[in-house]
């Protein structure tokens, strides 16, 4: 588990693909254990450790995952992830084609479908359907994929890789939405690469990044290009 910030308030992890952020059904223990047994044993801390979680990641993606240490932060991060302009997310996505545009947005109505755990976009506005933003910038490319830089305006289940399907792009790896073939981990090459906001009690700007895994030779690829350009 690698530890990106901690303070009092808060503390800031790089989520491993296949982790899975709170307990479900499979009984794999979830990140926020293992984030609370690092806070007990650090800190010598007696009796059960507070710790709250006000978003989730998908289990196949990698990347930050905030958890607040205080109900107070809870309480002002909840208020925060439920108003788009409070917290900037960007993801980083590589995908199988390179779009028709290397910038633009995207603004869809979506929809879930409960039975397969999946969700679908569609510019008409449909009965149930949320109206869902993000835009996205090409910045790197190699032979058969493509590293697109994500900004969510809105936090939808499954935004990003049911509507880069709208364009025909396919995440790494994403069975579930197109992609040719899984990846060896069971994981998809999406992360969560950056959170910017104002933190809940000492009011100061925050910008927390994440590397993406090491050790997966697309991504390193795509980083050293990425790197070199800029």
């Amino acid at each position: 588990m690698q530890v990106i910030y901690e303070d009092n308030h808060l503390i800031a992890v790089n989520k491993a693909c296949g982790e899975i952020v709170q307990g479900d059904k499979t009984g794999d223990e979830p990140l926020i254990d293992k984030v609370k047994a690092y806070i007990k044993k650090k800190y010598n801390k007696p009796g059960d450790v507070y710790l709250g979680s006000p978003h989730r990641l998908d289990r196949p993606t990698s990347g930050i995952v905030l958890f607040a240490r205080t109900s107070k932060a809870l309480t002002r991060l909840n208020e925060m992830f439920q108003d788009k302009t409070a917290i900037k997310k960007t993801y980083w996505a590589v995908v199988d084609l390179l779009p028709e545009e290397m910038e633009g947005t995207l603004e869809h109505y979506l929809w879930k479908d409960e039975g397969k755990n999946k969700s679908f976009a569609s510019v008409k506005k449909k009965k149930g359907a949320k109206l869902c933003s993000l835009s996205y910038v090409h910045k790197a490319s190699l032979n058969r994929y493509h590293l697109l830089e994500v900004n969510l305006e809105t936090g939808r289940h499954h935004q990003i890789r049911a509507q880069l399907l709208t364009i025909g792009c396919h995440i790494k790896g994403d069975l579930k939405y197109g992609a040719e073939r899984s990846n060896p981990n069971g994981g998809i090459h999406l992360h969560a690469r950056k959170l910017e906001f104002i933190h809940p009690v000492r009011k100061e700007p925050m910008t927390l990044i994440a590397k993406p895994p090491k050790g997966d030779p697309i991504w390193d690829e795509l980083i050293l290009i990425k790197d070199l350009k800029d």
